[in-house]
């Protein structure tokens, strides 16, 4: 079992940044990749990014350049930072991790960017 508490959402607006913190209640070095993924009203979850235990990183396109995933190991967190935003990024984001070949989420935390 995996828990994850998001953290860091909020109101900004459009140009501004945010920085998202996932904490996760077991070792991040078990898990094999953990991801955000954003979830706008009226749409499907979509992938933000994710980072796998070996560092590697995977980004949608809406947001290469401008997004940059991260984990501290020693912590248990892996963050979302989150620079030059727009309104159209503006939705729930999720933490998900996957362990043992089950996927785990947040509860999400509201990213909403102002134009």
């Amino acid at each position: 079992q995996v828990w994850l508490v998001e953290s860091g959402g909020g109101l900004v607006q459009a140009g501004g940044s945010l920085r998202l913190s996932c904490a996760a209640s077991r070792s991040i070095s078990t898990l094999n990749t953990m991801g955000w993924y954003r979830q706008a009203p009226g749409k499907q979850r979509e992938l933000v990014a994710t980072i796998t235990s070996g560092g590697g990183t995977n980004y949608a396109d809406s947001v290469k350049g401008r997004f940059t995933i991260s984990r501290d190991d020693a912590k248990n967190t892996v963050d979302l930072q989150m620079n030059s935003l727009k309104p159209e990024d503006t939705a729930v984001y999720y933490c998900n991790a996957v362990f043992s070949y089950r996927t785990y989420w947040g509860q999400g935390t509201q990213v909403t960017v102002s134009s």
